[in-house]
C-alpha cells in the first residue's frame, strides 16, 4: 500500500467504539479521532456563543464551520479546538452532555464536520469511531469494523464509565431503556442513521474483555492491510 490505512469503528451505544479505537491507535501507531468529542465540541461552541438550541436547527453548515472547530494533530496526538483553544474537560460538562444528542441529529451539524474529519484521514494512519465513519465519512475506509454486544451488557458498560460498577436492578433498567431509545434515534434518523457499513467486518464484544478485542481488531488490520 503507499500509505496506511484509515480504520472505521462504528456500533451503537455502549458498544466499545471509543476506548476500543484508542487503544487500536496506539497498538498501530495510528491516529485516533473521536469523532463524538466533535460534535460535544460544536455543542460546547454553540453554547457559548449563547445560540439557543431552539435556534440551532435553523443553522447552515457555514453557520457551524463559523464556530472554528478543529482537531489538531500534536505530537501524535488530535486535539480537539474550539477557535484555536484546546478543550477537554468542557466537553464533558452535564449542560454538553444534555445537548449533544440533539446537536448530532442535526444534518447541518453532521454535514459540518465531513470535511474535518476527512482531511484528517487524507494520509491515511487513522483509527476513528463513531456512528457514520463507514458509511458517510469515510465510505472507501480500507478497514470497516461494526462492534456489537448485547443490550444489557452495553447498559452494565455505560453505568461502569459513570463509576457505578454494581448497579441495582432499577439502575439497569433505567440505563437499557435509555440506551434502546437512543438506538431507535440513531437508526431511524434521517440523515446518516447508524447501520453497518458495506463490507464492514462485525464484531460482537459481549462475551469479550477489553484486550480481546482491542487485539481483534489489531489482527484484522494487519490481516487486511499487510507491509
Amino acid at each position: 500500500m503507499s500509505r496506511k490505512p484509515v480504520v472505521t469503528l462504528d456500533g451503537p451505544a455502549g458498544s466499545g467504539k471509543s476506548t476500543t479505537a484508542k487503544a487500536v491507535a496506539d497498538a498501530l501507531g495510528f491516529l485516533h479521532l473521536d469523532s463524538g468529542a466533535l460534535y460535544r465540541a460544536l455543542t460546547f461552541a454553540l453554547l457559548e456563543a449563547d445560540i439557543p438550541a431552539e435556534r440551532w436547527p435553523t443553522l447552515t453548515a457555514d453557520d457551524f464551520r463559523e464556530l472554528d472547530v478543529r482537531a489538531v494533530q500534536k505530537d501524535g496526538t488530535l486535539l480537539v479546538e474550539v477557535a484555536g483553544r484546546p478543550v477537554t474537560h468542557e466537553l464533558r460538562t452535564a449542560e454538553v452532555t444534555e445537548h449533544v444528542s440533539r446537536l448530532a441529529g442535526l444534518p447541518e451539524a453532521r454535514r459540518s464536520l465531513i470535511g474535518l474529519q476527512r482531511s484528517v484521514g487524507a494520509d491515511g494512519g487513522l483509527v476513528t469511531d463513531g456512528r457514520d465513519m463507514g458509511t458517510v465519512v469515510f465510505p472507501d475506509a480500507e478497514v470497516k469494523v461494526f462492534l456489537v454486544a448485547d443490550l444489557e451488557e452495553r447498559a452494565r458498560r455505560r453505568l461502569a464509565e459513570a463509576g457505578d460498577s454494581s448497579p441495582y436492578r432499577h439502575d439497569l433498567r433505567e440505563q437499557v431503556a435509555s440506551i434502546r431509545e437512543r438506538d431507535r434515534q440513531d437508526t431511524e434518523r434521517a440523515h446518516s442513521p447508524l447501520r453497518e457499513a458495506k463490507g464492514a467486518h462485525r464484531i460482537d464484544t459481549t462475551e469479550l474483555d477489553f484486550d480481546e478485542q482491542v487485539r481483534e481488531v489489531v489482527d484484522l488490520v494487519r490481516r487486511l492491510t499487510p507491509p
